[in-house]
């Protein structure tokens, strides 16, 4: 299941990014997730047990779905298809497999807290890189 890789790879890199600016925990963690990527649901419900015992325990994740997106040559214009898996132009009907977005991954940001109590003072810093979903599979490897 590569998407229990994802997740654990996404709590290290939070733990990480948490351990450099010396916080107890991790309130949120946000990613942006393209609609071909297909595994949101998946990625969220490994999320929990990647995180088990580490500063992302309590952690909620937030996916933002990045909506698919294609460029038609005819039209000369960016379009979303009317389906997920349909690369056509919606009002030419013409091929448009240049996908604009909707394959992206990207680490947003990691809300940390410098107390163990949730309603502690909370920070939310942005992540310091941006991630493809490439990446962080050889993060894991």
């Amino acid at each position: 299941m590569h998407e229990l890789t994802l997740a654990t790879s996404l709590v290290e890199l939070a733990s990480s990014h948490a351990a450099q600016h010396g916080t107890r925990r991790i309130i949120r963690i946000t990613i942006r997730l393209g609609a071909l990527c297909g595994i949101a649901r998946s990625l969220y419900f490994c999320f929990k047990p990647a995180a088990r015992g580490t500063l992302c325990e309590d952690a909620d994740l937030r996916i933002i779905e990045v909506p698919l997106r294609v460029h038609c040559d005819a039209c000369q214009q960016i379009k979303a298809p009317r389906a997920l898996y349909n690369f056509r132009c919606p009002d030419c009907g013409h091929p448009a497999p240049k996908v604009i977005t909707g394959r992206e991954m990207e680490l947003v940001s990691i809300e940390l807290s410098d107390t163990d109590d949730a309603r502690g003072v909370n920070s939310a810093l942005p992540a310091a890189e941006e991630i493809s979903a490439r990446e962080i599979m050889e993060t894991a490897e």
